[in-house]
């Protein structure tokens, strides 16, 4: 008895009304996003315009799709082709069967049709998209296990894929679930991949090869482990010498283009840096006629207008000149003061005399004293 495991999707489509939503299709959409979006930011930051990666995955995504299906169909042409099978079930992507090889080949051409168009180097978008691509492939594996497909050998670890269809030849069972090891080896080459590119500078394609080389490797021991039905070449399935092939030539491509293209492209869209000058440009130009309205209005302030619209020192002027309001404001205030100085010069304090009786009652005593002496 299992105490653990990972359980598996009693179907794959969830139904919003008529509408159908498959669980492979939808992973495969999220993954697309995700890789336009961190494209999108890595392009920008190594000198691109907004919205260059979307136009040119307009050109990749579908010619990937094909790719992807046109590989799965042809190295599984039993599937479709043989007795007791319906050929058109080949055309029914959302059923599942997209091969990452034939989707990078043709998403290639199709991302070079777009590049030309846009006149910018396909290594340096092929550089920019690259995590991306690897963060979509993990997004995408998540589409096998709504399908309870491409799983690998029977196990018993806490971690086993619980497979419970019995259709296409599947047995009931506890398997390891190699769809959730490549989801985890993609998100680890992502990480590689941008780690790799700041640290080193990586640029003419290398970030993309490093990608491709990467993900060889993880394909490699995980597609060993399935069980799937598939075709043997010297023993080997041939997703494996197909990974060995590709890993040996991402690795001489890395090599060569290091040799004769060190570091990075400096220019990776054209008219892109003129473009960002004259946004600039205009920035500091708003900035300056905003600075310029703001020193105005404070001017405007410290210079203090009247109601009328003159200014304080206007103002000033015209009273001086006139006389009539100012002189007549002064000789009001100096009277103020005069009667303020006279009420204070009468008050005071209790028992003492005002300051002029004092004055002629020492004249009186003065002059009596005289008297006595004649």
């Amino acid at each position: 008895m299992e105490l653990a495991y990972i359980p598996s999707p009693s179907h794959g489509v969830l139904h919003l009304g008529p509408i159908p939503l498959r669980g492979y299709a939808f992973c495969i959409i999220i993954g697309v996003f995700l890789a336009v979006w961190l494209g999108n930011k890595r392009w920008i930051a190594r000198g691109g315009r907004t919205g260059t990666v979307a136009d040119i995955a307009v050109w990749a995504v579908p010619f990937g799709l094909v790719g992807g299906r046109l590989y799965h169909v042809i190295t599984d042409y039993e599937l479709y082709f043989s007795e007791g099978r319906d050929w058109v079930d080949a055309f029914k992507v959302w059923q599942g069967g997209l091969g990452i090889w034939g989707a990078i080949a043709l998403g290639a051409l199709g991302a070079w049709i777009g590049c030309r168009r846009r006149g910018i180097p396909l290594p340096a978008w092929a550089d920019a998209v690259a995590p991306g691509i690897a963060f979509a492939q993990a997004c995408g594996r998540w589409g096998n296990w709504f399908n309870q497909e491409l799983y690998g050998k029977p196990t018993d670890v806490p971690w086993a894929l619980h497979i419970t269809s019995s259709t296409d030849g599947r047995v009931p069972g506890y398997y390891h679930p190699t769809f959730l090891y490549e989801s985890l080896w993609c998100v680890g080459v992502g990480f590689l991949v941008i780690w790799a590119d700041r640290r080193f500078k990586l640029g003419h394609g290398r970030a993309f090869a490093l990608y491709v080389a990467a993900y060889c490797v993880g394909r490699g021991w995980i597609e060993y482990m399935r069980v799937d039905d598939a075709h043997h070449i010297l023993g080997l399935r041939l997703n494996d010498w197909t990974a060995l092939v590709v890993f040996l030539l991402a690795v001489l491509y890395f090599v060569l283009s290091a040799r004769l293209r060190p570091g990075r492209e400096e220019i990776v869209e054209p008219g892109a840096v003129e473009d960002a000058a004259a946004e600039g440009d205009e920035s500091a130009s708003a900035k300056d006629a905003a600075d310029d309205k703001g020193e105005d209005k404070t001017k405007g302030k410290s210079e203090g207008r009247t109601e009328d619209g003159g200014t304080s020192e206007d103002a000033g002027e015209a009273g001086t000149d006139g006389g009539s309001v100012d002189l007549g404001k002064e000789t009001v205030t100096e009277s103020a003061k005069s009667s303020e100085t006279t009420a204070s010069a009468s008050v005071t304090e209790p028992g003492e005399k005002p300051e002029a009786e004092a004055e002629s009652e020492s004249v009186v005593r003065d002059e009596a004293g005289s008297a006595k002496k004649g």
